[in-house]
């Protein structure tokens, strides 16, 4: 993270303004290099010529500068529409989780003034205001409270919250702009859900109870760490909870083996109680929200703010979709995807077994009898090129339920996880004790 602060565009107004000398300073680049690449005599695409690592570095900058909804929705894109997304943009979305400058201080105190009230700091015994990490819509501080307790203060970014639903509507246009997007895709219910979910990980109360209600849930686990939150020092826009030490989860390449394994072991299984239990799911991968805590050997759980919660619906689905994916029958398959609200649109045979294929892959290491190796698995790999087949070769961009997307997002960030720290897992002996309830 930048110890650099820089003031965050708040006014509706500037956002946009910002985005069009965005489009403006794009546009002439691809002039510039169009007309020296024509007197080379060459003849490139225009699609070449936007997708210049100049281009792409622009597109990145800009959305770490305006932070919020333009840089949630990068790293939405970059996590759950790989296949549609350059490489190049998909990597650079993927830096923008701690890359964002502080805010000003006096934007800072602004935010508490208005979250705790104009003395805010007669609640702190100290408070540091450096902050020690960035989210895409709030940074985070130490501090001390009156009674010397060591928490954590999320602050979020001023101005984020009225400018959700014109910053998501202009990150589309620039993607658009810039060629990212096959122009046949329809992807506005994912952009209108997206507001939804912005609007609501904008609300730090709402976080607050989430994060409550899963204390509450693994009250009894000693596999995790969830943070005591101090709802009397917490508004819509600041979230106070105890600060936990630990390391970044996947700093633990180098552990060994036994700990990467048991960590992926404990983090697979909460997903099970999560969708089967709880019927409340975190749903954000991203590894930020994870540490490690050495001392007492247990995960850290950080970020609800994705948290979304599942109908007994959809959660009867899913296990139906396990059953059927581990004996492979396509038939109950195809029963459990229509309850949970695929072919909801109209789609041709093929269509439908390229769908009912791609999610049996994804479903491979619950079919695999003991150990699943996901260090020396392709899977991550497989899936791609699969998706990438039914929305390109297939002529067709099927738009999954919202709340799958937003739970396939979570079990594939975990399937990286996994194979980054190399670790083996018994995923069948996990889901089988929920398949026959």
């Amino acid at each position: 993270m930048s110890d650099q602060e820089s003031r965050i565009p708040t006014h509706r107004l500037s956002r946009i303004g910002q985005f069009a000398s965005l489009a403006t300073r794009i546009g002439g680049n691809v002039v510039a290099q169009g007309t020296k690449q024509w007197l080379q005599g060459q003849r490139p695409s225009t699609k070449d010529l936007l997708l210049t690592p100049a281009n792409i570095q622009r597109v990145a900058d800009q959305l770490a500068h305006l932070r919020g909804a333009a840089m949630k929705v990068g790293q939405m894109l970059s996590m759950d529409s790989g296949d549609i997304l350059s490489p190049e943009l998909a990597e650079i979305l993927s830096r923008l989780r701690s890359d964002a400058n502080p805010m000003l201080s006096k934007q800072l105190n602004q935010v508490l003034v208005e979250g705790l009230g104009e003395e805010w700091k007669q609640h702190f015994l100290s408070f540091n205001f450096k902050p020690v990490a960035s989210a895409s819509i709030g940074q985070v501080h130490q501090a001390y409270t009156d009674d010397g307790d060591k928490v954590a203060v999320k602050v979020q970014y001023p101005g984020i919250k009225n400018s959700i639903d014109s910053d998501v509507d202009n990150v589309a246009t620039l993607l658009n702009i810039v060629g990212i997007i096959p122009k046949d895709i329809d992807f506005r219910a994912l952009l209108e859900e997206a507001k939804k979910q912005l609007h609501a990980e904008a609300n730090y109360r709402l976080e607050c109870r989430y994060l409550e209600r899963y204390k509450a849930h693994l009250a009894n686990n000693s596999d995790f760490i969830v943070p005591q939150a101090y709802p009397a020092l917490s508004s819509e826009t600041v979230l106070t909870m105890e600060f936990v030490d630990g390391v970044k989860i996947e700093s633990l390449t180098q552990a060994p083996q036994h700990v990467r394994d048991r960590v992926m072991h404990t983090l697979l299984a909460l997903l099970f109680a999560e969708l089967f239990e709880f019927k409340l799911v975190q749903t954000d991968p991203n590894f930020a929200n994870y540490l490690y805590n050495h001392e007492q050997n247990k995960v850290v759980l950080l970020d609800f703010g994705a948290t979304r919660e599942y109908s007994d619906t959809i959660s009867q689905g899913y296990k139906k979709v396990f059953k059927a994916a581990k004996t492979n029958d396509l038939t109950l398959l195809e029963e459990a995807l229509t309850q949970i609200g695929f072919f909801s649109q109209t789609i041709v045979e093929s269509q439908k077994q390229a769908i009912l294929d791609l999610v049996s892959l994804a479903c491979e290491p619950m079919r695999h009898q003991g150990t699943y190796d996901f260090g020396q698995s392709d899977l991550a790999m497989k899936i791609r090129q699969q998706g990438a087949a039914l929305s390109l070769q297939e002529n067709y961009w099927h738009t999954p339920p919202i709340d799958a997307i937003f739970l396939h997002r979570k079990i594939g960030g975990l399937y990286l996880l996994a194979a980054r720290l190399k670790a083996k897992i018994d995923i069948q002996s996990l889901v089988e004790p929920y398949l026959n309830n």
